[in-house]
């Protein structure tokens, strides 16, 4: 995680944010967007970058209220990013859902591939990894891993001690090991089919 500020210029940057500076509000969370989405994305959030902008919008919205160093602000803005993904799944579970245009056959929207990931791994091939973890698991994994949270910062935004975090982190990373080496192996075996 990069530092935003050094000392106290994080509190100096917070006022003139809540005042309504647009360059402090910008330095403020430019650092936590991209870690927000892909948070958001991975988690399975149907509208990932509707829930970043709700998150944003909470976060201004409240920014007054937020008393705390930058560290606990990052865990501020990922505790209501977490809450926004409850709240999105319950509503989208009790009304119908609706399939764009710019959705494939198998419900998973067209993205490119990237060069971080192995050219045969897309993104739609990590979130069903990811997705077979417990709901548990797979926020502590995403926050750890992809947000860059400490141990204690995923305690507090999923409400949940320490230890308890730690042991779903360890019991997530050992079971996408598992789910990674089986899936990995069937299409070793499907390329042999396919040579033959």
């Amino acid at each position: 995680m990069s530092s935003v500020t050094e000392g106290d210029g994080f509190s100096r940057l917070l006022d003139a944010a809540s005042r309504g500076d647009e360059r402090a509000w910008d330095r403020l969370l430019r650092d936590l967007i991209g870690p927000l989405r892909g948070y958001l994305r991975l988690r399975g959030a149907a509208e990932p970058d509707d829930l970043v902008n709700e998150t944003l919008l909470r976060t201004a919205r409240h920014l007054r209220r937020f008393q705390g160093d930058e560290e606990g602000f990052r865990s501020w803005v990922f505790t209501i990013a977490h809450h926004l993904l409850v709240d999105d799944r319950r509503r989208r579970r009790r009304r119908p859902t609706h399939v764009g245009l710019d959705i494939d056959q198998e419900g998973a929207a067209s993205l490119p591939a990237t060069d971080d990931l192995d050219s045969a791994w897309t993104l739609t091939d990590l979130r069903a990894l990811v997705a077979q973890l417990t709901p548990d698991q797979r926020d502590v994994v995403l926050l750890r891993v992809v947000a860059g949270f400490s141990v204690n910062e995923v305690a507090t935004i999923v409400g949940k001690e320490p230890n308890a975090v730690k042991q779903l982190q360890h019991r997530g990373v050992h079971a996408l090991r598992r789910l990674l080496e089986a899936a990995r192996e069937r299409e070793r075996a499907a390329d042999g089919e396919a040579a033959r």
